[in-house]
């Protein structure tokens, strides 16, 4: 984990600096002058050298700082907990109804493989895969939202909103991005269960004359689960990482906004900072899974 969150230290560091733009001409405008630019440059420490500006922000990655935002003038860590809620329901929401949708169609489409149900759910799977985000999400907008009024066209409610207002701004989004990542948990699902169904210990429990439902959820399912839980772990990281399209087109006030911002504008404390937060996210979702796998599985051992 340390190994992998130090190589994206690197790679997020260089690539924003390789990126064209200065932030500091961004931010005081076209009418500034060199001199301006080069006062403000020093006071955010961008007149040195590369490898100075590297081991300083690594320095201050080691004391828990991720530094300060260039234009919104705060620690970048409030800047993202201020944006924390909105991405965090999004990708819990999203994530139950990926999972909803895709294990019970992924189960159904094992236990009826070949039959028409099987090919409307495999169907269904390629379907999600293909669709881009933006546009299954102006689509639910346009029929939703504008026509039948059942659901904001886009923001976060009001501020002082209660929490039954944000989860109702978040329903489109939310199901923007469950319907579409159901696709891949319906696939693995499927995939894992064929592979487990065919096994003999689920022969030998429809020879015992026990119901379909109980061979299917407690023999089958249960040593189906690890491939399932593994694409659901992940599932969640992607959701916190990649809902920046969904954010952008529903006008949310999350991380994914906050990035698509600070890109924009090189603000780059925010960038590193935003970055480095969702990978760590990512990496501590793998090691849980892996930790989950003893429970899903006692064949496992730490």
């Amino acid at each position: 984990m340390a190994v992998v969150l130090a190589l994206v230290a690197v790679l997020v560091f260089i690539l924003t600096r390789a990126a064209p733009g200065d932030p500091v001409a961004v931010l005081l405008g076209d009418q500034a002058t060199a001199d301006d630019i080069a006062r403000v440059q020093k006071v955010y420490g961008l007149d040195r050298s590369l490898p100075e500006q590297f081991v300083l922000w690594l320095r201050e990655l080691a004391r828990g700082n991720l530094g300060d935002s260039i234009f919104l003038q705060r620690p970048v860590t409030q800047a993202l907990w201020e944006r924390a809620e909105p991405t965090t329901l999004l990708s819990l929401l999203a994530v139950a109804i990926a999972t909803l949708i895709g294990v019970p169609g992924g189960i159904v489409s094992a236990v009826f493989r070949g039959r028409l149900v099987d090919q409307v759910f495999t169907g269904f799977a390629m379907l999600g895969a293909s669709v881009p985000s933006f546009w299954f999400g102006l689509v639910l907008m346009q029929i939703f939202a504008v026509s039948l009024g059942w659901f904001p066209v886009s923001g976060y409610g009001e501020p002082g909103a209660s929490l039954a207002a944000r989860l109702h701004c978040l329903v489109l989004p939310a199901a923007v991005l469950g319907i579409l990542n159901s696709a891949l948990i319906l696939r693995f699902t499927r995939a894992s269960m064929l592979d487990v169904l065919g096994e003999d210990y689920v022969r030998t429990a429809r020879a015992k004359g026990l119901p379909e439902s109980r061979v299917v959820l407690k023999h089958a399912l249960r040593n189906a689960l690890v491939p399932i839980v593994t694409v659901i772990g992940l599932t969640v990281a992607l959701m916190i990482g990649g809902a920046v399209v969904t954010e952008t087109v529903f006008g949310l006030p999350g991380v994914g906004n906050l990035v698509v911002s600070a890109v924009t504008r090189r603000d780059y404390p925010v960038i590193q900072g935003a970055l480095l937060v969702v990978a760590g996210i990512y990496v501590v979702i793998n090691f849980l899974i892996d930790l989950l796998y003893t429970v899903v599985d006692p064949r496992v051992k730490v």
